[in-house]
């Protein structure tokens, strides 16, 4: 449990971030919060040379209103966004999801764009990311670059961010009367989800249901005809891989996707009446 060897590099601005990165390339390794990264050093799973630390980059930690949208620093720690008061009304769905996060130790420290970037399909927020249709902002060497939440996740543990690039914000829409909803189904509080769901209007978004975090094509199909709820839900499982494992089953995990996707849709509708 004593990870290897790194040097250690603290970058005060995003330009010195992307500076050491361009410097050490594949030897390096973002710290935002750590909660994601530590662990696998740890276990020897990620074994950087180099780890350039970002805590002290405090302007990209914020949440704001730009006209029709919600602007989010990646840096804001995920005990922020719960208790914005801002997202509870304009996006109450982050908001809520933030707080099922962990423990409040884990809130306190943890990310959302180190959660973003992590692309774990079994983290909380990268399937909220997808239910909003959220936009995330890269910078690199040559400017900034927009990247749709539908496009962000590419494979297990790999995003569309350049090696060169740094998750700087997240923009969703604001829509308070839109229903949303996020269920979860642990083992105990602080564990990740067994399976997850997120709901913003008629975008569902599964967690730990593949190799990376999905939306629920089979059920915003259904919806879109009109089906109901529990109609809708008998589709969640569609085009899905879940893990088999001890801990719960591939069929397990397909049998529970129905179950907590039909509770979320039936929530998000009384929310949205």
């Amino acid at each position: 449990m004593i990870p290897a060897a790194f040097t250690y590099k603290k970058a005060n601005t995003v330009e010195e971030a992307l500076s050491l990165l361009a410097e050490h390339g594949d030897d390096a390794k973002l710290l935002a919060g750590g909660h994601s990264l530590l662990p696998l050093m740890k276990l020897r799973l990620a074994v950087p040379e180099v780890l350039i630390d970002l805590g002290g980059l405090r302007d990209l930690s914020y949440i704001r209103e730009e006209g029709s949208e919600i602007r989010i620093g990646a840096l804001t720690r995920h005990h922020d966004l719960e208790n914005s008061e801002l997202l509870a009304r304009e996006v109450p769905l982050l908001a809520h999801a933030a707080g099922t996060i962990g423990d409040p130790q884990v809130r306190h420290r943890g990310t959302i764009g180190g959660s973003l970037v992590h692309g774990d399909p079994a983290s909380d927020l990268p399937a909220v990311a997808l239910a909003l249709d959220a936009v995330l902002v890269a910078q690199g060497p040559s400017g900034t670059r927009e990247i749709p939440a539908t496009e962000f996740f590419t494979d297990f543990f790999e995003t569309a961010l350049g090696e060169d690039e740094l998750l700087v914000e997240i923009r969703v829409a604001k829509n308070p009367a839109q229903g949303w909803d996020f269920q979860k189904f642990t083992k105990r509080a602080i564990d990740w989800a067994v399976v997850g769901v997120a709901v913003a209007g008629q975008r569902v978004a599964l967690v730990n249901m593949g190799p990376t975090p999905m939306r629920a094509h089979g059920v915003e199909a259904a919806l879109a005809s009109g089906a109901s709820a529990a109609e809708a839900a008998e589709r969640a499982a569609e085009d899905t891989s879940p893990p088999d494992q001890a801990s719960a089953s591939a069929d397990y995990r397909r049998h529970l996707a129905k179950v907590l996707v039909r509770r979320a849709l039936e929530a998000a509708a009384a929310r949205g009446a």
